[in-house]
């Protein structure tokens, strides 16, 4: 598993392009069973960024597990990928035998600044279950821990 930024995975893919090993760097990905990529549409990248980025993300398609966090609908995609068709087959292949989390949830940023001006602990958690997810837990020092669930009930938890 690897949890990274967009930008720090787009920079990455673009030197292993540049010394012509993209190819090699993709595969060197695919040991990774989950790839989480986070703050997908955050930082505004170039259409050579975005290029790289959608390579990977038809690499993996239907081999490999990837999570994505992202602070924009799908309808305002074109803003990332910088291409009609391109956005298109972009999200047609990340929704396809995908499950989908919206999270319209505090921050908890927020609210641990306020409980800290308050000296308490913040305590709030979201659930979400649904068959053949998979288990994140993010911990108190902000690392994410991802479990592959058996067959059950899996579960995405935030927990500050």
């Amino acid at each position: 598993m690897l949890f990274i930024t967009c930008a720090m995975l787009v920079q990455r893919l673009l030197l292993a392009k540049a010394q012509l090993k993209l190819e090699k760097e993709l595969v060197k990905l695919d040991k990774m069973d989950a790839l989480i990529i986070d703050d997908l549409g955050y930082v505004q990248q170039s259409r050579e960024e975005m290029e790289v980025l959608f390579t990977l993300l038809a690499h993996r398609y239907e081999h490999r597990s990837i999570l994505i966090s992202s602070n924009l609908a799908f309808s305002r995609w074109e803003q990332i990928f910088k291409d009609p068709m391109a956005t298109a087959v972009a999200i047609d292949r990340l929704v396809h035998h995908s499950v989908i989390l919206e999270l319209n949830l505090p921050s908890y940023r927020m609210e641990t600044a306020k409980a800290a001006q308050k000296s308490e602990q913040p305590r709030w958690a979201a659930k979400v279950r649904r068959t053949g997810l998979v288990s994140a837990e993010r911990s108190a020092n902000a690392s994410i821990e991802l479990r592959m669930l058996g067959i059950g009930t899996p579960a995405l938890r935030y927990r500050n």
